[in-house]
């Protein structure tokens, strides 16, 4: 069971930034646009129905601090309140940060999480022969390629070199290709935030989290704030074909975004996404303990490249959406037996962290013991309408 409060959550210079939210208020029975201050939450969804009309503002950081909003409590009530477990269904609890955006993902931006990726292709979901295709891999292409940028005439020539020795890949096509690896991670409104409960597909017995920053960009293509996510991945699923991707990559509850959108302001850049250091931690009921890292500075692709291949001409967001970076995190120490890596557990609490964004805490279930996703698009029109703010 997982206990929250609000130093568990908040980035390090508390509530400096302008932090923006998600809660469910029982009382209109409904999710409401908060923005988090010293002083509690406040509801400020008469000024702003959704986070995603929010980010569409010319200058969505002085709009928020702009609107008083109307108290709805401490922040330690709404995180004590979030569990599913011990949650009062008469009282708000928080919810995931981001409504109407799109929730996309860039895959493979990382060249040590790009090598493990043809790994588990040529492995074909098994993990117990990854361990010697993984000498194999780095034997042929190195284990450091952050320097190559992709697209460029080194990577091409480096392309030509593996094809040459059959050992070319479709993830290192999108590695070090000119095209980035883009997909929707997941159905609008289906995220889960922290202290939620976060789905693995029952059928999966080789998966792992993936610690990510998630963007916030508008319908214009601006980039307007940070969060953090977990892009839950299956490595069985997605290794044995990667026509699997949407089952490895979407299932109830399998997208985790939060603890609060930052939105940039003068304590708060993308210079600082750039140079951001996320931090993870697997804790397990059987008292495994796993800890990783990823840089943001040791991307292969720019935040604002991979946005730029998301949105433009080609595609357009109405209501903006949200953008996992991909992460450089692929963990490889053994959890039961040697050779065999490591999988999630039943009841593995999942802490994802970067001083500037806080913390995001979840529970690992499987999807079909998470709490159903049944408020959808149709349901929070409705809902809104009927409270005269849409």
């Amino acid at each position: 069971m997982i206990t929250l409060a609000q130093k568990d959550v908040l980035p390090e210079d508390g509530t400096r930034g302008t932090l923006v939210g998600r809660a469910w208020l029982p009382r209109v029975d409904g999710p409401a646009v908060v923005a988090v201050r010293d002083d509690g939450v406040f509801d400020v969804s008469a000024q702003f129905p959704t986070v995603s009309a929010l980010c569409d503002h010319d200058d969505p950081a002085q709009a928020l601090r702009a609107s008083k909003g109307e108290r709805i409590g401490d922040l330690d009530q709404l995180l004590a309140n979030t569990p599913p477990d011990r949650r009062d269904r008469q009282k708000p609890w928080l919810l995931a940060p981001v409504d109407l955006q799109v929730l996309k993902a860039a895959g493979v931006t990382f060249a040590i999480s790009m090598l493990e990726r043809v790994i588990e292709e040529r492995a074909r979901g098994n993990p117990a022969s990854a361990e010697a295709i993984r000498k194999e891999v780095v034997r042929l292409v190195g284990d450091d390629l952050s320097k190559l940028k992709p697209g460029s005439a080194e990577a091409m020539r480096l392309k030509q070199a593996l094809i040459e020795h059959n050992a070319w890949s479709q993830y290192l096509e999108v590695g070090i290709g000119p095209d980035a690896e883009v997909f929707t991670k997941a159905a609008v409104l289906s995220s889960v935030g922290t202290g939620m409960d976060a789905g693995l597909h029952p059928k999966s017995t080789w998966n792992n989290p993936e610690p990510e920053v998630v963007l916030a960009v508008s319908s214009q293509g601006r980039i307007v704030g940070a969060t953090l996510g977990n892009d839950v991945n299956l490595r069985d699923f997605e290794g044995r074909s990667a026509l699997l991707l949407s089952k490895a990559k979407d299932n109830n509850a399998s997208c985790a975004i939060g603890p609060l959108l930052r939105l940039f302001d003068a304590t708060f850049s993308l210079d600082d996404v750039r140079r951001m250091e996320v931090a993870l931690t697997v804790t397990g009921p059987d008292g495994f303990v796993l800890e990783g890292h990823s840089s943001i500075g040791k991307i292969s692709r720019d935040p604002t490249d991979l946005v730029a291949q998301t949105i433009g001409a080609v595609h357009q967001y109405p209501d903006g959406f949200a953008l996992f970076l991909g992460t450089m995190f692929a963990p490889v120490k053994d959890r039961d037996a040697p050779g065999q890596g490591f999988t999630h557990k039943r009841d593995d609490i999942v802490t994802i962290a970067a001083p500037k964004l806080g913390k995001l805490v979840n529970r690992m279930r499987g999807s079909d013991e998470c709490e159903p996703w049944t408020f959808g698009v149709g349901a929070l029109m409705r809902n809104l309408a009927a409270r005269k703010i849409l």
